[in-house]
């Protein structure tokens, strides 16, 4: 789910930069228009991969401590 969300939020942040510089929206371009029901469920998709993706600034990210708990210690 992580992966997921990180490359929805990826290709949300490319399409607002094209948005800015280019003034081209993709998802409006590949999905009809802004006001496209597809256009706004993949608009819906991003803004929820975002929210998810703010829950791995509080993570406990510490990669070693994971792989300590999976070694048996004699």
């Amino acid at each position: 789910m992580d992966k997921v969300s990180l490359l929805l939020v990826i290709l949300g942040a490319i399409n607002w930069g094209l948005v800015s510089v280019f003034q081209f929206d993709v998802v409006s371009y590949i999905f009809g228009g802004q006001s496209a029901v597809a256009s706004r469920i993949v608009y819906g998709l991003i803004a929820l991969a975002g929210i998810w993706c703010i829950s791995l600034l509080f993570r406990n990210t510490d990669r070693e401590d994971w792989r300590d708990r999976d070694i048996v210690r004699d």
